[in-house]
């Protein structure tokens, strides 16, 4: 009697609202169980979209929804509970109440209406999937909160939130994993004269951000194919007939930190320009799972200033200030930048300036090839130092949410090096040494990343090794599994000194070390010595995530190096009884009861972070996940492309895990733009609902 009342309560629901007649939405499912989504409009087609993540992943569709209604913890238990909290602290629904009216065009309003009332005419028709009945019927409202929330943790909030949150995140807890590569080839530089677009985002393999497959089209001239998360409507990265785009992670200055002076006697109270304020107060309480339908009320307190959200640890307030809160027209410059025809229209999309971070790295059928260092940079007094914790005390340090204009970020386009490229590197180096831009040239309180990866150290290694690039000599360096000759990274700026440990000063690591001089810095699934390092990792990565340091560059002490080692030596004497292991028998690819062995590390091209497993073994859980590669030939775009797991999170899916032989096999699918060809192909056709 419950299930059917709440399926008819969210039935009557969607009757106030223009619906979409499902039979003008046609979903195509190829071999691969990759949805093509075809409507008469543009809001047809988003309902389709909807229907069709729902079908795949109407689970984890539904943590992003909690998420932001500060319910995730009622299903997820502890882990939930955080992003519940960090929900309720930014108050993603202020931010979207404030900024509603004005955020988006009629024409964008009917396609995110579409999409909602996708999600919910599946939650009426599948009662029994639904988490809890309070979230539906879902709103634009609704959804406008997830971008925010979503974006916030994209433009890595979290690790200053980390920082002053002291205990609210728990050691098996760690930030989104982000990283990513970006490539763009001009035909100057490529055997044949075609132009290349490789897509290859780091992202969580699992969960809300892992990237799903779509391709969604229109009879108003949306044909867009690529990834995108569960509970977005629109495609994030990938390509249309004409133009590719990829997004890569950046690391400038996007959230400031202020340090409030409080009153020495009367609680709460804080000087601002010379007058004390009180903080707000305010309480959440997160119903968290602990066992079966048991959960626990959680309370925890947070506060807010004229800055905006604040918390209190043992050091005194802090207030914290960044643009992801401004991002609500992110979703519409997303679906204008699937529907762009040309460099010209899609220009015209970004200057829209929704997004608060990510860079762009671009091509199209016109030759055309450009990287934008993009984010929403405010206007910061150039007399404080913006890397550093700020005085709360004055306005001065308070910016406006008003942004720098387009032309005042780095851009760089067509080259005439012929070739654009970022892996989450500093934006100074994004194509050949001689035509890169200098930083003296833009706003030190843009705050952007200096330093580079070893991933962008190796890809010019790699490219100064060719005059022109084959396909396949394309391929051999997105797929890349060697160190560069220069060993330091980002965050461990002298990891050198990992591989100069004195055998005599540290001679219980004489045999570990002695195996680090035989690896050839190949992360290959055979070689024998790479595990000695990736296990030293597993070390460095915990002790930066404690330390706070994930996102900073770092030096390490020698003895941190040598605590990383000896952690690998007793990792593999314990599990695997030797220190030379295949890497493929160590860190694994695995879902379910299908398990492979996989290559890759952090900071290769080819990338992969793993957590602990069971046995000893490591999982692959971020890094190298959807695989896109445009190639704009005479004949039109050429796709192929690859998911790490397949196109379904439904365990009784054939799609559940039948990608991930080819995904280890760093192998790709073939993919089409082409409605006439995607029909013939079909293996099922059907319009939601049936």
């Amino acid at each position: 009697m419950k299930i059917c009342s709440v399926a008819i309560l969210l039935l009557l629901s969607l009757l106030c609202q223009a619906q979409v007649n499902p039979q003008d939405v046609t979903i195509v499912r190829d071999q691969w169980g990759v949805p093509h989504i075809h409507g008469k409009t543009d809001a047809d087609a988003a309902y389709g979209l909807a229907w069709a993540e729902a079908e795949d992943c109407f689970p984890i569709m539904q943590e992003t929804l909690l998420a932001t209604k500060g319910q995730l913890a009622s299903v997820k238990g502890k882990e939930g509970a955080i992003q519940d909290f960090i929900a309720f602290l930014i108050d993603t629904k202020g931010a979207v109440d404030d900024q509603m009216d004005g955020a988006m065009s009629p024409e964008f309003r009917k396609v995110a209406e579409a999409y909602v009332q996708g999600i919910n005419d599946y939650a009426a028709q599948n009662p029994k999937e639904v988490y809890r009945k309070k979230v539906f019927p879902v709103s634009v409202e609704d959804l406008m909160e997830g971008y925010i929330l979503s974006l916030t943790f994209m433009t890595n909030v979290q690790y200053d939130l980390i920082r002053i949150f002291e205990n609210l995140f728990g050691e098996e807890q760690s930030p989104l994993a982000s990283g990513s590569n970006g490539i763009a080839v001009s035909s100057s530089r490529t055997v044949g004269g075609d132009t290349y677009l490789v897509a290859n985002s780091h992202q969580p393999l699992k969960g809300p951000y892992a990237w799903y497959e779509a391709h969604v089209v229109s009879d108003e001239g949306w044909n867009m194919l690529g990834g995108t998360f569960p509970s977005a409507p629109t495609i994030f990265v990938g390509a249309n007939p004409n133009l590719a785009w990829t997004h890569t992670v950046n690391y400038p200055d996007l959230t400031d930190v202020y340090e409030l002076e409080m009153h020495p006697t009367n609680k709460l109270q804080y000087k601002y320009d010379g007058e004390w304020k009180t903080l707000e107060k305010r309480r959440h309480t997160s119903m968290v799972k602990v066992l079966g339908p048991f959960k626990i009320p959680v309370p925890k307190t947070f506060y807010w200033s004229e800055y905006g959200p604040t918390v209190k640890n043992k050091n005194g307030f802090f207030s914290i200030r960044f643009p992801a809160r401004w991002a609500i027209k992110a979703a519409e410059q997303w679906f204008r930048m699937n529907k762009a025809s040309s460099k010209e229209e899609f220009m015209e999309a970004v200057e829209i300036q929704g997004l608060p971070g990510l860079n762009i790295i671009y091509a199209d059928k016109e030759d055309n090839i450009f990287f934008l260092g993009n984010g929403l940079f405010p206007y910061r007094d150039p007399a404080y130092n913006w890397m550093d914790v700020l005085p709360g005390n004055t306005s001065r340090t308070k910016w406006a949410p008003e942004f720098m204009p387009l032309d005042s970020l780095v851009m760089v386009s067509d080259p005439k090096c012929g070739y654009v490229y970022n892996s989450n590197n500093t934006p100074f180096d994004c194509t050949a040494p001689d035509e890169n831009p200098l930083a003296k040239d833009y706003p030190k309180t843009i705050g952007y990343l200096q330093g580079n990866t070893a991933r962008a150290s190796r890809f010019q290694e790699l490219m100064a090794e060719h005059d022109k690039l084959s396909y396949e000599q394309m391929l051999d360096i997105k797929y890349d599994l060697s160190y560069p000759s220069i060993k330091s990274t980002r965050t461990l700026q002298n990891l050198h000194v990992l591989f100069n440990l004195s055998p005599e000063k540290y001679p219980d690591l004489a045999d570990i070390i002695a195996v680090l001089k035989k690896w050839d810095y190949s992360t290959d699934v055979k070689n024998m010595q790479a595990a000695a390092f990736t296990v030293s990792v597993q070390y460095l990565l915990k002790y930066m995530f404690k330390a706070g340091l994930l996102d900073k560059n770092n030096d390490l002490q020698e003895s941190t190096y040598a605590d990383a080692l000896r952690f690998s030596k007793k990792h593999l004497m314990r599990h695997f009884g030797k220190l030379e292991v295949e890497l493929g028998k160590v860190q694994v690819h695995k879902r379910g009861d299908v398990e492979f062995g996989i290559w890759g590390a952090p900071e290769v091209l080819a990338a992969m972070y793993t957590l602990p497993g069971k046995k000893g073994k490591f999982e692959s859980f971020s890094g190298d996940s959807y695989i896109l590669i445009a190639r704009f030939t005479d004949e039109g775009v050429v796709l192929e492309t690859v998911n790490c797991y397949g196109a379904s999170s439904r365990k009784k899916s054939p799609h559940y895990t039948d990608q991930m032989e080819m995904f280890v096999k760093q192998e790709r699918k073939p993919m089409t733009l082409d409605w006439q060809k995607v029909m013939k192909e079909a293996k099922r056709q059907y319009h939601p609902g049936e």
